[in-house]
């Protein structure tokens, strides 16, 4: 792959989450955990956004979880290859609708649960906290913003630590080390991790008070905040 090249479109689409599945540790398992997890906040008639959907596994993992519920889910996402695709994969679901746009320029429902399953970590880091500010307000009182991110380490010797077990990860999932290098050039300027604190501060400045870790491997964690 080319230096600060990495793309969401094109042939990434049809193997994305099989590649995703084994690039990210405990990526299903997720899945699961935020399916569970909106036993407490979606009801009938709950609106449910997925923010960078990519393919709708996740939106059609929280709708079949919760069909016998009348719920409302939206998932937004930037590519058009992934939305089209998405579409076509749900296209059996009559209540989810994937739109294909900028989270900035959307109007948000109001609504009871807001998912951002590693995504906020491809956004330009300037804008980040206009989203989570965005997030924080489309919330019903008592709704949950449900955000998985990749993370960085506290300070550099943590950081070290952890590129060299998620390295030991990849390898062990059978990438070589010329594709985990190819990797890594082709994220640069594309993939910017904030610290767990770095997350924590983006979602208190914008207005979260409750806030704890829901899942943690390595350098991926889960967070839940609720408003």
């Amino acid at each position: 792959m080319e230096n600060s090249n990495w793309k969401f479109s094109g042939e990434i689409v049809q193997g994305f989450d099989s590649h995703i599945l084994s690039s990210v540790p405990l990526y299903e398992q997720g899945h699961r955990l935020i399916s569970n997890l909106s036993d407490f906040f979606l009801s009938n008639d709950s609106v449910c956004y997925e923010l960078g959907c990519s393919t709708g596994s996740l939106l059609q993992s929280i709708a079949k979880h919760n069909s016998n519920k009348k719920i409302k889910f939206i998932g937004i996402d930037i590519e058009k290859d992934m939305v089209h695709y998405a579409q076509g994969k749900l296209q059996d679901y009559n209540n989810i609708e994937i739109v294909c746009d900028d989270i900035l320029s959307v109007e948000l429902e109001k609504s009871d649960m807001i998912i951002s399953y590693y995504t906020i970590q491809f956004v330009k880091p300037r804008i980040r906290q206009l989203i989570f500010d965005k997030i924080y307000e489309s919330l019903n009182w008592g709704g949950a913003f449900v955000l998985f991110e990749k993370v960085r380490g506290a300070d550099a010797r943590f950081q070290d630590i952890l590129t060299a077990l998620y390295t030991d990860f990849k390898l062990e999932q059978g990438f070589t080390k010329e594709e985990i290098l190819d990797k890594t050039r082709s994220l640069k300027g594309v993939l910017e991790p904030f610290s767990t604190q770095g997350n924590i501060d983006l979602l208190q400045r914008a207005g979260f008070v409750d806030i704890m870790s829901i899942m943690k491997y390595v350098c991926f964690e889960g967070f839940l905040a609720i408003k």
